[in-house]
């Protein structure tokens, strides 16, 4: 049957090194890591978790919880990274949605996506000649009621019964896009919360990642700012790969960029 083979999760923003050129230098080094690693694992899909940036889901569009069935994707280019067109995997973005829903959970279908920095920073970093196609799946912070960390790692558990029930040899890799801790357009703008940012990190690789199911938006736009609303993303890979221990790869408080940037990498239980 199909498998998980492995997972990650990473900040999915990039600037310019400025005056924390070295900090920057190892951020870079800790993405490619990330994507050697997952490369390793010799993915059939890249299933990418990562919020939207009002790019796809604007006001008139406030979707939760959506995966792309397209056969391609143009991205936008934002962030610097390039507008080369990546492979999508219809038959088994459909075969998902039509999974969840049977589960009791609507993750919205949508033809037409234009990937922001949110895919395309951590693709580049793994996947770098666009060779493996990808699934995004958004859970799209930046709207009210904001999508909790509890129905995203339910998404995660999901998205691994899913994979389960495919009779064939799919290789499946999951990366979770987003965080850590940074406050966007807030007061606290420029904030970065490091001992939070390390909690996260420590209780997924250890294998505690429900522990963030039990977390409220409000706790944790309290500890990690609006930005941080995004670790939804790691509860969802988290519930995908079940109590899977990892590995922490990088992490810097980097505050010319106002956020946490933290990367980890997950080998599933065999």
């Amino acid at each position: 049957m199909a498998k998980i083979v492995s997972g990650a999760a990473t900040s999915h923003t990039f600037g310019l090194p400025g005056n924390a050129a070295d900090a920057a230098q190892r951020i870079a080094d800790g993405m490619l890591e990330i994507g050697r690693r997952v490369r390793a694992s010799k993915p059939d899909l890249l299933l990418i978790v990562s919020s939207d940036h009002l790019t796809n889901f604007n006001l008139d569009f406030q979707i939760p919880w959506a995966v792309g069935l397209a056969d391609s994707y143009l991205p936008l280019g934002d962030l610097g990274t390039r507008r080369v067109a990546y492979r999508g995997h219809r038959e088994f973005a459909t075969g998902l949605m039509h999974f969840a829903a049977a589960a009791g959970f609507d993750l919205i279908g949508v033809e037409r996506l234009t990937p922001d920095h949110g895919i395309t920073v951590p693709n580049e970093m793994i996947n770098g000649d666009a060779g493996i196609p990808i699934v995004p799946i958004y859970i799209n912070t930046v709207m009210q009621p904001i999508p909790t960390c509890a129905r995203s790692f339910g998404l995660g558990r999901i998205i691994a019964d899913y994979v389960a029930s495919i009779d064939d040899t799919t290789r499946v890799a999951i990366v979770a896009t987003g965080g850590l801790s940074h406050w966007v357009c807030m007061p606290d703008s420029g904030r970065v919360n490091a001992e939070w940012d390390r909690s996260i990190i420590e209780l997924v690789i250890s294998g505690q990642g429900e522990r963030l199911a039990q977390w409220t938006p409000d706790q944790i736009t309290g500890q990690g700012g609006n930005g941080g609303l995004e670790i939804a993303t790691w509860a969802c890979m988290a519930g995908a790969l079940r109590n899977a221990r990892g590995e922490a790869i990088y992490y810097e408080a980097m505050t010319p960029w106002w956020t946490g940037m933290g990367g980890i990498f997950m080998t599933p239980q065999s």
